[in-house]
C-alpha cells in the first residue's frame, strides 16, 4: 500500500450518473461523523504523530481537512456565481505550519461539522446544468462541479484513511 495515497488516487471511469453524484454527496454529508470517529480512537500523543514518515501528524491533517473543505466550499459557489472563476490556490504545506494547527482538534472539527452541513444542502441543490459549470485551477485547469464533487468525496475518504493509519 502506498502509505501517501492508501486508497489510491482519486479516478473515475464509470458513466457519471445522478446516483454516482449523490453517493459522493453522501459520503461528503458522512464526513464529519467519519472524522470525529476516526480523531476520537487516539491519544493526545498520537494526534502529534505522523500517518507517515515525513508526513503531517494527525493534528495536521486534521486541521488541514477543515482548510481545504472551506476552500472547496467557496470555489463551488465562485463556480455557481460566476463565469469560469479563476480560483486562488494555496501552499497547503505553508498553511499546516501555522500557529493555528497546534489547537485543539476539536476546533477544526466543529468547523467541518457547520461547513458540511451547509454544504450538503447546497450540493444537494444543484440542477444538471449548475453541475455542468466549471472553475479554473491554475495548476489542473478547467474543473466541473460534479468533478470537484467527486474529489472532495475522495479527499474526506483519503485522509480518514489517514488518520486511522496513526492507530
Amino acid at each position: 500500500m502506498d502509505e501517501r495515497y492508501p486508497i489510491g488516487k482519486f479516478q473515475h471511469e464509470e458513466e457519471i450518473t445522478q446516483d454516482v453524484i449523490a453517493g459522493w454527496i453522501q459520503d461528503i454529508a458522512n464526513l464529519p461523523g467519519e472524522v470525529r470517529k476516526a480523531v476520537s480512537e487516539l491519544h493526545e500523543d498520537q494526534l502529534e504523530t505522523p500517518y507517515r514518515s515525513g508526513g503531517w501528524t494527525a493534528r495536521q491533517v486534521m486541521h488541514h481537512l477543515a482548510d481545504s473543505h472551506l476552500n472547496a466550499f467557496v470555489r463551488f459557489k465562485l463556480a455557481l456565481t460566476e463565469d469560469k472563476p479563476v480560483i486562488k490556490p494555496y501552499d497547503e504545506a505553508s498553511w499546516a505550519e501555522l500557529a493555528d494547527y497546534t489547537m485543539s482538534v476539536e476546533i477544526s472539527l466543529q468547523l467541518l461539522e457547520a461547513l458540511h452541513a451547509r454544504w450538503v444542502v447546497l450540493l444537494r441543490s444543484l440542477s444538471d446544468t449548475e453541475l455542468q459549470r466549471t472553475f479554473i485551477h491554475p495548476d489542473s485547469g478547467v474543473i466541473t462541479v460534479w468533478q470537484n464533487i467527486g474529489v472532495y468525496a475522495w479527499h474526506g475518504r483519503h485522509h480518514v484513511a489517514h488518520l486511522k493509519m496513526v492507530r
